[in-house]
């Protein structure tokens, strides 16, 4: 099977991708969101949306300061609750109902847990990082960009 090349979205419009660009730059640099929470969120939402590139960049961001351990436990994060602080696990719980919104709506159960584990701004701050995430994903992974992995 050959696989039809795709574009390089980046390249192909860089004001928009500059636009992207921003907004990452705002969340990893702009925020009182711990770096390590940040690269969490954005690998957990790579994994749902299934965006191999997101997962392979994101994964190796993150074993710069968790455990493989930890990482590789990322999806099942909810059955090992000792693993991770209660902010991460309200984080990932909140990053998990927002990238799902078309099938849980936000509730206000999950709103009101997240709610509780950060400050508002936070919040907010949390909320645009998944958001963002959610959107290079819906570039990453319909580009088919490259990963890192090899063989």
């Amino acid at each position: 099977m050959s696989e039809i090349k795709r574009l390089i979205w980046n390249e192909v419009a860089p004001q928009g991708a500059k636009a992207f660009y921003g907004i990452h730059h705002y969340i990893t640099t702009g925020t009182d969101l711990p770096n390590e929470l940040i690269h969490l969120v954005f690998l957990r939402v790579s994994q749902i949306n299934g965006c191999a590139h997101c997962i392979d960049l994101h994964t190796r961001d993150l074993l710069k300061t968790m455990p493989f351990e930890k990482v590789a436990l990322v999806p099942v994060w909810a059955e090992v609750p000792h693993l991770f602080p209660d902010q991460y696990r309200a984080a990932l719980a909140w990053a998990e109902e927002v990238t799902l919104v078309s099938d849980t709506h936000a509730s206000d159960e999950a709103y009101a847990a997240a709610s509780t584990a950060f400050a508002p701004k936070d919040l907010v701050d949390l909320t645009i990082t998944i958001a963002a995430m959610n959107a290079f994903n819906r570039l990453g992974a319909p580009f088919r960009l490259p990963v890192q992995a090899k063989i």
